[in-house]
């Protein structure tokens, strides 16, 4: 286990479309279990692998609540209903965040971390996490997507 370093706005990795996984084993848990630890470090809600410099289709997700993280190799979203404006950051663009579209609803089918598969049906804020960081792994950061003359920059706390 361990934090891995998030790569940030204008590295090149984040526009590169990621590879799908072919075997999930150890070494993929770990990842994934690594890419939990690094999302709760910096209180986000999702994590794509690219982000971590990794080009493999796997992301996790964590609304914190009583279902805990979730951990996803190869999503797809194979449905999309109505739409929401939202408010979107990133940990790749710290502190930045602005406004866009996303569906209301979505349908993704993935890979659990064993290789089971599973279909979620996701609406509001897990709808919108999931094509977020689903995008991430088609190389789209939200500054792609945004409504245009939205962005934010908010300045951080001091500790």
């Amino acid at each position: 286990m361990a934090i891995r370093n998030i790569r940030q706005e204008g590295d090149e990795i984040l526009k590169k479309k990621s590879r799908e996984v072919e075997i999930i084993d150890d070494k993929i848990r770990e990842l994934l279990e690594d890419m939990v630890e690094t999302m709760h470090k910096y209180n986000g809600v999702g994590l794509a692998a690219v982000q971590v410099g990794i080009l493999k289709r796997m992301i996790v997700i964590d609304l914190y609540d009583e279902k805990g993280p979730m951990k996803l190799v190869n999503p797809v979203i194979i449905k999309e209903k109505g739409e929401q404006e939202v408010e979107e950051g990133c940990l790749s663009f710290p502190n930045k965040y602005a406004k866009m579209v996303r569906p209301k609803e979505v349908t993704v089918e993935a890979l659990d971390e064993n290789g089971k598969k599973v279909k979620i049906h996701a609406k509001d804020l897990l709808a919108q996490a999931l094509c977020h960081e689903i995008d991430h792994l088609n190389g789209i950061t939200f500054m792609e997507k945004m409504i245009p003359g939205t962005l934010e920059y908010v300045e951080p706390k001091e500790d």
